[in-house]
């Protein structure tokens, strides 16, 4: 089969697998519980955690528009032209241009309305006078049955580092709603440039060049500009960058490849710490070591990594003590309702939704022939594909994967550099038209 005919048949099973989703809950009148409060299930969009909410404009309509607009008609083509320190400079100014735009839709409640909800993570990082007793406290607070003190959703969810990122932020005065999601989008949009600088770094600049629109302009920013996953994201890519560079720099110089390999570790560590799911980076780092060619920087790494999370347990947080606590109370809550049945495949679908359709076509073209030409993306990409693999056979990601799974959105779109030449200006138009018929229809939550 030639590769057009193998992404026309991945994205017609992407695009059928998003459908599906969609109507089978509603034509089946089956109720998946999508999101929580229950009583708004009667406007659910399964598979994603959101609402219909459909709206003609906002404010930032036209600023989308007109950023859809010029990226279709320019990026791939600056993407291959540009000096590379311009194009990652390009490539972080679009990318937070593209997520404000989209979060603008609906107004500044756009960027606000999240972070300012009291499950997530903001509220509570106000309210925190004590880091030592929250630490020592933070896994007896887990439980339902730690009640009336025991923790809101998100903060219950996710090791203490995440809540610690925004008790950072009340104490330098950027607390407030506004301010703080503001510094979210700042942070997340260096995502694409560093997964666009891990790859030139392992040997594959022309495969980054080609990505980088697709990237930079993906669906995803619907999800990104206003969510917590979004800065773990951040810092992945920054901990899998300096990973690369230790591997990389390890035979020329070892003391530089320690140096880098003692920033991986130290910001991986900080990745654990943050979202307990991003143990699965693991699959990543193998394949940027793989990559490297130096296991050099393994020790070096993890013995920084295990610095970090071995500091959280003397200072009273023990990660280990609290992962088991977790999984009693994700499944005493609404996960318990949620059919596997339905979300084992309906997950899928929502990741679709927020790195668009045309990853299906990047899918389908991984393979023997592509390992041989493009080595670096499909060995990245199949690293991101077994961690997410990996989290639905879990059942720990029932639903809200468009922003749980954030972190290993950009390694997948890499496949997108693997596309034929003639698909990649309608290919992109196609992403960019997705991004923003779901903004305009939908009320994504994140």
């Amino acid at each position: 089969m030639t590769a057009t005919r193998r992404a026309g048949l991945g994205l017609l099973v992407a695009a059928v697998l998003v459908a599906v989703a969609f109507a089978v809950p509603r034509w089946a009148d089956w109720e998946v519980w999508p999101r929580a409060p229950r009583s708004m299930s009667d406007l659910a969009i399964p598979p994603l955690h959101g609402l219909w909410e459909p709206k003609w404009a906002g404010p930032g309509t036209l600023p989308a528009v007109v950023l859809a607009l010029l990226g279709w008609r320019y990026a791939a083509g600056l993407a291959e032209r540009l000096p590379w320190r311009r194009l990652l400079v390009t490539a972080y100014a679009a990318g937070l241009a593209w997520m404000l735009a989209l979060a603008l839709v609906d107004g500044e409640s756009g960027l606000t309305r999240v972070l300012g909800s009291d499950v997530e993570y903001l509220p509570t990082a106000r309210e925190v006078d004590d880091v030592g007793e929250l630490l020592r406290t933070y896994v007896d607070r887990i439980p339902y049955s730690a009640a009336p003190d025991n923790w809101p959703t998100h903060v219950a969810g996710h090791p203490p580092l995440a809540l610690l990122f925004f008790v950072g932020l009340v104490r330098v005065g950027l607390g407030g709603d506004l301010a703080a999601a503001l510094v979210v989008v700042v942070l997340a949009a260096t995502t694409a440039p560093l997964v666009l600088a891990t790859v030139r770094v392992l040997g594959a600049e022309a495969a980054a060049r080609r990505a980088a629109p697709f990237l930079v302009l993906a669906p995803a920013a619907i999800f990104m500009a206003v969510s917590a996953d979004a800065l773990f994201g951040a810092f992945a890519a920054a901990g899998l960058l300096c990973l690369a560079l230790g591997a990389t720099r390890w035979r020329g110089s070892a003391s530089t490849g320690v140096a880098w390999s003692v920033l991986a570790g130290l910001l991986l560590g900080c990745c654990v710490l943050m979202s307990y799911g991003l143990g699965l980076l693991g699959f990543l780092a193998v394949a940027v070591l793989v990559l490297g060619r130096a296991w050099q920087p393994l020790p070096v790494a993890a013995g920084a990594a295990l610095v970090v999370v071995l500091g959280f347990a003397a200072a009273g947080f023990a990660w280990w003590e609290a992962y088991p606590v977790l999984h009693d109370r994700y499944w005493e809550g609404i996960a318990a309702d949620r059919p596997a049945a339905y979300w084992m495949w309906g997950n899928l679908a929502a990741l679709l939704v927020c790195t668009g359709p045309l990853l299906g076509s990047g899918l389908a073209l991984l393979g023997r022939d592509a390992f041989r030409r493009e080595r670096v993306v499909v060995l990245l990409a199949g690293g991101a594909l077994l961690a997410v693999a990996a989290a639905d056979l879990s059942r720990m990601s029932k639903a809200e994967v468009e922003r749980i799974w954030l972190p290993f959105v950009p390694w997948l779109m890499l496949t997108t550099a693997l596309l034929p030449q003639r698909w990649r200006r309608w290919g992109l138009g196609l992403q960019l038209v997705f991004a923003l018929v779901v903004q305009h229809l939908l009320y994504t939550s994140w």
